[in-house]
């Protein structure tokens, strides 16, 4: 992590604009050493709550930021503001841009069959140059050996994972040395929303802190998880006010 952080509800979040996030994990790469980069979300914050393992790994990570107007405003009310969110989804089309102009090599991992292809064929068109070392749907199990052999051998400088909260930071974690990648970062499911299947929510509602509702009304599924953010608002006003 940066000397430059503040804790929501337990969690340590690096205090970084998006711009500085990308220049660190640029440095991550010039250094060679295997990073985590975790993207935290009042989600995840409240997961790690009750997770300890998953909380164990954000506080062992190199950098963790605020993907989230709710921890961009648990952090202000917390007393420490965080100077931007820096959201998973645009920091991964930040390190794309950055990957294609200096020649970093790109590992896909995640998503169903054919989204990982489907995006990778969107980010080429969009970012001439771009280096994909390979690519593996997420459909193969915890323990398999093959995949992780398949990304050491592939030498890539990034490798994108997006095997969902927590699986992906807990695969990435327990598999860090082995792996050897310098950027390892989860993704979530930015890979649906390059291939389209997906689509991420208008930018006025992004810059008004409006996508948690947005992706509400597109995915009714994600309800259970919501509820969440209900019980993050009242933990972080609750801590708040006994640090008075």
């Amino acid at each position: 992590m940066t000397n430059n952080r503040t804790k929501v509800l337990g969690v340590w979040v690096d205090r970084v604009t998006m711009d500085q996030a990308a220049q660190i994990a640029e440095q991550f790469i010039q250094l060679r050493e295997p990073s985590l980069i975790a993207t935290a979300n009042a989600e995840m914050v409240m997961l790690a709550q009750q997770d300890e393992e998953l909380a164990a790994i954000l506080r062992s990570c190199e950098l963790v930021l605020a993907d989230g107007a709710g921890v961009v405003w648990a952090a202000g009310r917390l007393g420490h503001r965080v100077p931007e969110r820096v959201a998973g989804f645009d920091l991964t089309q930040e390190l794309l841009l950055r990957s294609a102009q200096h020649g970093y090599r790109v590992f896909w991992l995640g998503a169903a069959p054919g989204i990982a292809e489907a995006a990778i064929q969107k980010a080429t068109q969009k970012y001439p140059g771009l280096i994909t070392a390979g690519f593996q749907d997420g459909f193969f199990s915890a323990d398999d050996q093959d995949v992780i052999r398949l990304i050491h051998e592939a030498k890539p400088d990034i490798l994108l994972c997006a095997l969902g909260v927590p699986k992906q930071e807990k695969w990435l974690s327990k598999n860090k040395a082995l792996l050897q990648v310098p950027v390892l970062i989860g993704v979530g499911g930015t890979f649906d929303v390059m291939a389209g299947i997906v689509k991420r929510a208008p930018v006025w509602m992004q810059k008004a802190g409006l996508e948690w509702s947005y992706r509400l009304l597109s995915q009714p599924t994600r309800l259970l998880r919501m509820l969440a953010l209900p019980r993050f608002v009242v933990s972080v006003l609750k801590a708040a006010w006994t640090s008075r």
